[in-house]
């Protein structure tokens, strides 16, 4: 018996929400960001760029993650242009095993951006080419993205997914790449591509009129409503480019929560909230951005009642003004800050101070030289993120030094 459809997360923080203008994460901020996605369970993580050369060691040494257990049952997968000149390069230089193929199809992109280099007919050979040499090469899963799909007239839309599945595609992506849509618009759209084509659809959006969140589940709802899966992009607290991208926890939210979806659809069985808010703090830490006051689930005043009949109806019964329990989302711990003497680890951190670190995390080393070969480490870790290391960080060295070691290495 057929289970019935799903709406999975695909997480696309350490390649759209990196690109997030003036900011970034270091290849071991990105390594904990799959490390916590893993643990909420998302179901897929677009971990980077396969034909960027400085990712490489990055990739590969968070393939080598997902081979000996540590990024399981999470997939990995990279994101390349839709030519066969990058799939070349992907299967060359790395061990990626999955791939989302892009490349813009809308008449503005491809009169204003490829002016005159590509017709509608060349974006599709392209795409195409690029699918059947993936599927040579041995790639697993292979997603077609069409870029601008918000702005693609629906009849091409079609014919693009409809060659890219013919082809060897797996999923098509629709991208609302300039947050275009509205929650009506897509809903009408993916459903006439589903119900065509018969493919899983993946939902990117962009935030740039506010509706980001709405935009994704109403796309996923009409995917669902057409027979197929659906994907849902998201990034850890909205980070992407300009306005950025759907925020993971709204997202979860949303879909467990929100009336007409709660019970009707399902999310993949798999993912909790309970690590959300690690998750959140970790990620506003690492890129340097607050989390907003007023942010769903993990913002301060998410569950902060000040008004009189506010307050009081809380106090009284919290269904009253909460949809949900704080403690899902892992909130409700003491949070103890120093204010008295820190020793921390560091780029210019000698043995006794690194230990001193290491003996609060009650790790033990068997012997000074691993301890040497584990500060030498986290002196780079610093170098490489130029930010104290978190505990699970530290962590994350003393555990896997020579796989640490890969992340932190590069040659230009």
């Amino acid at each position: 018996m057929k289970k019935a459809n799903r709406i999975y997360i695909l997480d696309v923080t350490n390649r759209d929400g990196v690109q997030t203008s003036r900011l970034g994460l270091a290849k071991l901020q990105k390594t904990m960001i799959n490390i916590y996605l893993n643990e909420i369970g998302v179901y897929q993580s677009e971990f980077g760029f396969p034909v960027t050369r400085h990712e490489t060691n990055y990739l590969n040494a968070n393939l080598e993650l997902a081979r000996i257990g540590v990024l399981k049952p999470i997939i990995l997968s990279g994101w390349i242009r839709a030519i066969k000149e990058d799939v070349e390069k992907a299967a060359a230089v790395t061990k990626v095993e999955n791939l989302n193929l892009s490349i813009s199809t809308s008449d503005q992109m491809i009169n204003g951006k490829f002016q005159g280099k590509y017709t509608k007919e060349d974006v599709i050979r392209e795409m195409t080419d690029a699918v059947v040499l993936a599927r040579k090469k041995g790639i697993k899963i292979i997603g077609v993205n069409a870029e601008d799909a918000s702005r693609t007239h629906l009849d091409f839309l079609i014919k693009f997914a409809r060659a890219g599945k013919r082809h060897g595609a797996n999923r098509f992506r629709y991208c609302d790449t300039l947050g275009y849509d509205d929650p009506f618009t897509i809903y009408e759209r993916v459903k006439v591509i589903a119900e065509e084509v018969k493919i899983p659809i993946e939902l990117h959006c962009h935030n740039d009129l506010g509706l980001v969140v709405a935009n994704s589940i109403a796309g996923a709802k009409a995917a669902i409503d057409a027979g197929v899966d659906a994907y849902i992009n998201t990034t850890v607290n909205g980070m992407g480019e300009r306005a950025g991208n759907a925020d993971l926890v709204s997202v979860i939210l949303a879909i467990k929560y929100a009336s007409g979806i709660t019970g009707k659809y399902q999310l993949d069985e798999r993912v909790k909230l309970s690590c959300a808010w690690k998750t959140a703090k970790y990620a506003s830490y690492a890129f340097g951005v607050p989390i907003p006051i007023n942010q769903p689930g993990v913002g301060a005043n998410a569950f902060a009642h000040e008004s009189g009949i506010h307050a009081d109806g809380a106090l009284k019964d919290r269904r009253n003004y909460e949809l949900y329990d704080f403690e899902e989302l892992g909130r409700g711990e003491p949070e103890i800050i120093e204010t008295g003497r820190q020793i921390t680890a560091g780029e210019y951190s000698g043995i006794k101070g690194f230990r001193n670190v290491y003996e609060k995390l009650e790790i033990k080393f068997k012997n000074d030289r691993e301890a040497a070969k584990v500060l030498e480490l986290v002196r780079y870790a610093n170098v490489h993120t130029q930010k104290p290391l978190v505990e699970d960080e530290l962590r994350f060295i003393a555990k896997h030094p020579d796989i640490a070691r890969k992340i932190f290495t590069m040659a230009p």
